[in-house]
């Protein structure tokens, strides 16, 4: 695919003109450096200028391959005309009322929308919020009301965001929940089905065993909701075996359980479906979305059964800023985008590309242990020679050499090792083929 489809605002090409990073991104990191608390890390010292289709520019005109899409979020490219189009139709309309003084239509069509498109036919209800995190949270909020139970189940490797009662649901320490303690109360973790690691367990016999440790640890009568993420994401693009989410969903449902997908970095064609729990036709009770939801404006809502969404008192769900016009503007233009281009085929393109390439990697390098995803969500996962031992110095390396070359590649996984490729699905063939070719001199340079 031609990434003319998408966009021409930004030249479709790598170009070094400096070292990464040059002089003026140099620059600006001692400015950085100066003026932005210590806690806001990057994983490039670059700075950005300009970004469209699978390309981003920086201060010193450099032109990089961007494999991760500011972490899934700019789905249909940094500058999608549509999104731009319609943004800019809103700013100069409004930019602000607050819904929940004066609501607007934009709130109302993007609510419609996601109403139509998540799983299921059942009545459904959503409320919009601005980032994952806080949409995680108020599923809980929502689950709480509607059962009036207040234990959560969360797995290992997840990541549920950087709120307190988030940061609790999270499973990794650092960099995520290291010092900030202490954390809510009544969340539980459950093992999660993960096929690499787990010595020939099946999803069925992984959901057993989960529920096992939830009934006898919780009890599923003081249990308000289970959270999951589909695929992890932050914890290494685990993708639990075929079963296993069904089998939650359905003990869930069984025992008056609210079943939550988080699909905040799954969601919207990324996975190669719309929502990732699709492919195994598994209905949330409640679904998560934002990231890949409003084309790079912050945006993010739960979705869910109409009875459970309406269980909270009038007042008890919202936010200043949740659901502005400008995002929900956005958040329209990029649904119609991904319905219109055909990006959920699109990201299953990627998919095939991608894990010829990444399979063909493995065949030829005992460090590269899986190679797992789906969609234009995939990963490899790295360890010591022949063997399952991680290895997070080698994941280290290979993505900062891809760095030096210009091109965008982040790690993943709880201990670090695991390489992960979030692609616009605005890139072009020819730029994903010419950023795996970097990789791969990238792992021969470190053999």
């Amino acid at each position: 695919m031609s990434a003319t489809t998408f966009e021409q605002s930004v030249d479709q090409e790598r170009l070094l003109v400096t070292r990464i990073p040059g002089p003026r991104s140099i620059e600006l990191m001692t400015r950085k450096t100066g003026a932005v608390a210590a806690g806001v890390a990057t994983t490039l010292p670059v700075f950005a200028v300009r970004a469209g289709g699978g390309i981003v520019v920086d201060v010193d005109g450099n032109h990089l391959i961007d494999l991760g899409s500011g972490i899934a979020v700019t789905t249909v490219g940094n500058s999608s005309p549509r999104v731009v189009e319609a943004v800019t139709e809103q700013v100069a309309a409004f930019t602000h009322t607050c819904f929940m003084v004066t609501p607007y239509e934009g709130y109302v069509a993007v609510a419609e929308a996601l109403n139509r498109l998540t799983p299921g036919s059942h009545r459904k209800r959503t409320a919009l919020f601005n980032s994952g995190a806080e949409a995680v949270e108020n599923s809980v909020k929502i689950a709480r009301s509607y059962t009036d139970r207040r234990a959560v189940v969360a797995f290992d490797h997840a990541y549920h965001g950087r709120t307190n009662l988030t940061m609790a649901m999270t499973a990794k320490n650092m960099p995520y929940k290291h010092g900030f303690g202490p954390f809510a109360s009544e969340v539980y973790r459950a093992p999660l089905s993960y096929p690499f690691r787990d010595h020939g367990v099946d999803g069925h016999a992984a959901a057993a065993r989960a529920i096992d440790v939830i009934e006898k640890q919780v009890g599923a009568s003081n249990l308000a909701a289970v959270v999951i993420e589909p695929i992890q994401g932050e914890g290494g693009f685990i993708e639990p075996a075929l079963g296993f989410l069904p089998a939650l969903a359905d003990w869930c449902r069984a025992n008056g359980v609210v079943f939550v997908a988080d699909e905040v970095q799954t969601g919207f064609a990324r996975t190669g479906d719309m929502f990732a729990c699709e492919r195994e036709g598994v209905v949330p009770d409640l679904i998560v979305t934002a990231k890949g939801i409003a084309g790079g404006l912050p945006l993010s809502a739960v979705t869910g059964r109409a009875e459970i969404m309406d269980a909270t008192h009038a007042g008890g769900l919202g936010g200043t800023y949740g659901g502005n016009p400008l995002a929900c503007a956005a958040a329209l233009a990029t649904i119609a985008q991904i319905e219109d281009d055909g990006l959920v085929q699109r990201a299953r393109d990627i998919e095939a590309l991608m894990l010829e390439r990444l399979t063909a990697l493995q065949a030829a390098d005992n460090r590269v242990g899986e190679v797992r995803g789906r969609g234009a969500m995939i990963a490899v996962e790295l360890v010591e020679p022949g063997s399952n031992t991680p290895n997070p110095e080698l994941a280290k390396s290979v993505a900062a050499a891809a760095h030096e070359q210009g091109v965008i590649v982040l790690t993943c996984g709880t201990h670090g090792n695991v390489l992960r490729f979030l692609p616009p699905l605005s890139i072009s063939d020819d730029l994903l083929n010419e950023g795996l070719d970097v990789l791969d001199v990238a792992f021969r340079n470190l053999g």
